[in-house]
């Protein structure tokens, strides 16, 4: 059965407004319907001043999306604006949660000795993930993808259970730098399997989409798309979980990182002067949220020439490590301007996996390395931060 556009609207014109008054068809709360892969993708319009009390709205709009035969799936995103039409703070797609009733001191749970730093702030953590790193820039073109992917299996090839979140809605990368091919299975429908390649657990819009269909989404579908693939996925136990950004610091940024218990962000940058401007917007923005910052890198730091060995600093050199010194940020290495690791990247055999002997390779290892001890420093700190009562 083809899924049109004309058929989603019928089924949600089943769909009652608030109040049980009209449908949310007939009251122009539906936004433009997105197909793609027979994945259907909307935003609900809601009055900003109830938007919290919308969740059962929302579910039923999916509920009726979904049972349409050859619906594989749907991305529902409530959305506010104001009278005036001016976008207003993004909506939580879920209620905010109760807060529980106090418990008495002898059952009140201890929280897990490894537990993430940033959960103590209130931020609700995924089950079986036990770290949340952020790989980020200040601006794109920089080789943040790329760093991301050799990071993460540079922790992966130092011991750690790893997974991989293509935050980047409008541009993910994934697919291709892992060589991954072919749509996530569901668990009873709901839940999505990750894809996988050279031990790493993958999520990406890019799986869901083919790769030249664009995403012309507002900021609430997107953080309802970023919602689903950060909870919704049976990760599994892992032990730290990167995030590949989307470059910037817009809206998406910001509220993963307010959102998501991030245990420590990365940030990647270029020597250049007008790169490290971008690259310190993305770490006033994690301190404002307070989010530990790991360090920098330095991408495409120097150029080594193949036939002599003499060195270029094309895009100067040194400017991230003063930066980083400047800020008391901890760096974390430099990458070279190497024509192995495009190679590589372009054909989905990254160079820590394709050459794992290599001295790129050990580059990465040795910053996946410096990563997770600086994981560990934070970790550490927020438990020796926390006071302890003791009776006598």
């Amino acid at each position: 059965m083809s899924i049109t556009k004309e058929i989603v609207t019928e089924r949600l014109k089943t769909v009652n407004g608030p109040d049980f008054t009209g449908n949310i068809v007939d009251l122009g709360m539906v936004s433009e319907i997105f197909i793609a892969d027979s994945k259907v993708f909307f935003s609900i319009t809601v009055p900003a001043a109830r938007a919290q009390e919308m969740e059962p709205l929302r579910a039923a709009a999916e509920r009726v999306v979904k049972a349409i035969p050859g619906v594989a799936g749907a991305v529902v995103a409530l959305t506010a604006e104001k009278k005036g039409g001016g976008m207003e703070a993004p909506v939580p797609s879920r209620p905010a949660p109760r807060p529980a009733p106090p418990a008495p001191p002898a059952a009140a749970p201890r929280a897990a000795p490894h537990a993430p730093a940033s959960q103590s702030h209130g931020k609700r953590g995924v089950p079986g993930i036990e770290t949340i790193i952020a790989v980020a820039s200040g601006k794109g073109g920089v080789g943040k993808s790329t760093t991301a992917v050799n990071v993460a299996l540079g922790l992966a090839a130092n011991g750690l259970r790893v997974g991989v979140l293509d935050a980047d809605i409008y541009g993910p990368s994934m697919p291709r730098l892992l060589n991954i091919h072919g749509r996530p299975q569901t668990v009873d429908g709901k839940i999505l399997k990750p894809m996988e390649n050279y031990g790493l657990k993958v999520m990406s819009m890019g799986f869901l989409v083919d790769e030249e269909t664009p995403m012309i989404w507002r900021g609430p579908m997107v953080m309802s798309a970023l919602t689903q693939m950060l909870r919704e996925v049976e990760w599994g136990r892992l032990d730290v979980l990167v995030v590949d950004m989307p470059p910037g610091t817009g809206d998406a940024q910001l509220t993963m990182a307010q959102q998501v218990p991030l245990a420590g962000a990365v940030i990647v940058s270029t020597p250049q002067d007008l790169a490290l401007i971008d690259a310190r917007k993305g770490l006033n923005m994690f301190k404002k949220v307070d989010v530990p910052l790991l360090g920098i890198v330095e991408n495409m730091s120097y150029f080594l020439a193949p036939d002599t060995g003499k060195r270029y600093d094309i895009f100067g050199h040194g400017g991230a490590r003063r930066e980083a010194e400047r800020l008391g940020v901890t760096f974390l290495g430099e990458v070279p301007l190497e024509m192995g690791i495009r190679e590589s990247s372009d054909a989905g055999t990254p160079v820590v996996v394709s050459k794992p002997d290599g001295a790129e390779a050990k580059i990465y290892r040795d910053i996946a390395a410096k990563v997770w001890d600086r994981v560990n420093e934070e970790r550490g700190a927020a438990e020796a931060a926390v006071p302890s009562i003791v009776f006598e």
